[in-house]
């Protein structure tokens, strides 16, 4: 049972983060459960789950739907994973090898090249691959726990508004001089410096939500 609920939750996130799934949208486990291929069990677990973390909204005998893009909520998800990030360079750094350096330059690589093709889906992967590595080697089961719950929030921004937060050369150059910093050993500089380009996501986020972009799915 385990696995066909992990591919309908994976399946459902995705397709929330993508949009498919709108804000404000009510959804019916069986009617997702025919479109998925599924039993209506592990779909029904799958959207508790992505209750839990904040992408549905449920409630018992009045609906469930994809809750709706909020900017207190987006600056709160915001403000946790900068201070994990932070936290999770400045464990890493002094444990960090060669090959942790290669890999995340290899990440930065295919997001260079994702942003070139404007291929969001493959942009966002390789973004979260690129800073998957300090979280694996500051290896903390906590942390990367917490900021897999979080990152689907964050990225069902970033998918829509892709060509204004990641399209730039300054994600691509801030990746590069992260491991720079890193590779120097440097874990204090290096925390701060993710740290300041978390800050600047957050204010593009914010100036979006200031605008009529998200005017339909801030409210309720």
């Amino acid at each position: 049972m385990a696995e066909p609920r992990r591919e309908s939750e994976r399946r459902l996130r995705d397709s929330v983060v993508r949009g498919e799934l709108v804000p404000g949208e009510k959804v019916r486990d069986g009617e997702l459960a025919e479109c998925l291929g599924l039993s209506r069990t592990p779909v029904r677990e799958a959207l508790a789950r992505l209750a839990d973390i904040g992408l549905v909204e449920a409630k018992p005998g009045v609906h469930t739907r994809i809750t709706t893009l909020n900017r207190g909520d987006a600056e709160k998800a915001l403000a946790v994973l900068r201070s994990l990030d932070r936290l999770s360079i400045e464990t890493a750094v002094p444990v960090m090898t060669e090959q942790d350096f290669r890999r995340m330059r290899e990440a930065n690589r295919e997001f260079e090249r994702a942003v070139a093709a404007n291929d969001i889906g493959a942009a966002l992967d390789a973004d979260d691959r690129f800073h998957a590595v300090p979280i694996e080697a500051a290896d903390n089961p906590v942390l990367s726990r917490i900021v897999e719950q979080l990152h689907p929030q964050i990225h069902r921004i970033l998918h829509g508004k892709f060509s204004t937060l990641l399209g730039g050369r300054n994600t691509i150059e801030h990746h590069d001089e992260l491991i720079d910093v890193c590779a120097d050993g440097n874990a204090r500089s290096a925390a701060e410096l993710s740290g300041r380009h978390w800050s600047e996501l957050g204010e593009h986020i914010n100036q979006l939500f200031g605008t009529d972009q998200f005017a339909e799915t801030a409210t309720d």
